[in-house]
């Protein structure tokens, strides 16, 4: 078992930057694929990123591809998602998660572990 914590949330203005960290903690961390998703008010919650477990191998959503870089130190047990050119559209409770499967970590199936979520707003 891991318990995730999120932090680096914040308000930013439209085309800022904001760093996202997950600190894991309880067991290994690289043995875990890690993913961010998000949820807005009143929508679902959304892939927005994976990485695999050695931290070669990422994935984005249409919608960030370009603008957020998922990454992973597991020396130090943390996952990061760096957001820049922020939109307004980008506001929402961003959650990170942990797969221990390895298997479609493109999507929300296989993820075991999740965050309480840190907020990021965007101001027009």
């Amino acid at each position: 078992q891991v318990q995730l914590v999120e932090s680096g949330g914040g308000l930013v203005q439209a085309g800022g930057s904001l760093r996202l960290s997950c600190a894991a903690s309880g067991r290994t961390f690289s043995i875990y694929a890690m993913g961010w998703f998000r949820q807005a008010p009143g929508k679902e919650r959304e892939f927005v990123a994976a990485i695999n477990m050695s931290g070669d191998i990422t994935y984005y959503a249409d919608s960030v591809k370009g603008r957020f870089t998922i990454s992973r130190d597991n020396a130090k047990n943390t996952g990061y998602l760096q957001l820049n050119s922020l939109k307004p559209e980008d506001t929402a409770l961003y959650y990170c998660a942990a797969n221990p499967s390895g298997v479609r970590i493109a999507t929300m199936t296989g993820y075991v572990y999740w965050g309480q979520g840190t907020q990021v707003t965007v101001s027009s």
